[in-house]
């Protein structure tokens, strides 16, 4: 469901004499429908970069991103959009939103995109908030008034409300409590059941042993760190 053939990725720094960093270099993985990757290795080895370079947030120097056959190296920008709305799944550490949108309507953003009946899309996310213990009472609110903890089980409710066949989750159970935690846990557990393809970065160790099948060292890739 997701292979990574031969990427390499560079940053230019323009405002150091256009200076090039090599930061990662020969990726090559995959990952089946119904498993889930870990990235692992040392800070700076660049597994937030792989992640956004998935998602086609940062462009590739060489080598293919293949989604369900799509390569994301290559394709316009209205393939990409179709495939993050339809196939392409992404829990961040951050929760960016539209100011003053109530959390019910964040939640249910992704299926009200496919085009899902506006009851049952509000059905999903509700049973969704519910599990991840937001108040009701807070439903109708924007989630930019919450606390950080409660912004991310919004960001996990959004990202899990579509059953999407490719997903990627950054850091998806940092700094929640036993009892969210297991619930996040559970919430990938049935992804991968359903054929879910999933990588994952987690450093909460515990959790990565319960939901990853393996893991791949990213610094294997990282010029400088390759041994």
């Amino acid at each position: 469901m997701i292979t990574l053939n031969n990427v390499s990725k560079t940053f230019t720094l323009h405002n150091q004499g256009s200076a090039v960093i090599e930061v990662l270099t020969g990726v090559s993985l995959s990952v089946g429908r119904g498993e889930c990757v870990a990235l692992t290795g040392a800070s700076g080895a660049g597994k937030s970069t792989l992640m956004r370079m998935i998602y086609g947030n940062y462009l590739t120097q060489a080598g293919e991103i293949l989604i369900g056959g799509v390569d994301l190296a290559r394709a316009e920008p209205r393939d990409v959009l179709a495939l993050r709305r339809e196939t392409l799944g992404y829990v961040s550490q951050f929760l960016r939103v539209v100011p003053r949108v109530p959390t019910l309507d964040v939640v249910a953003e992704p299926l009200r995109a496919l085009g899902v009946p506006a009851a049952e899309a509000q059905a999903r996310a509700e049973v969704l908030l519910g599990k991840l213990n937001i108040p009701e009472r807070l439903w109708g609110l924007s989630p930019t008034t919450f606390s950080g903890g409660e912004q991310q089980r919004v960001n996990i409710a959004r990202g899990f409300a579509h059953q999407y066949p490719a997903m990627l989750l950054d850091e998806p159970t940092a700094s929640l409590d036993a009892a969210n935690r297991e619930v996040v846990l559970s919430l990938i557990e049935d992804a991968k059941t359903n054929g879910a393809a999933i990588i994952g970065i987690f450093h909460d160790e515990a959790a990565r042993a319960r939901v990853c099948d393996r893991e791949i060292d990213v610094s294997c890739f990282t010029p400088g760190l390759a041994a």
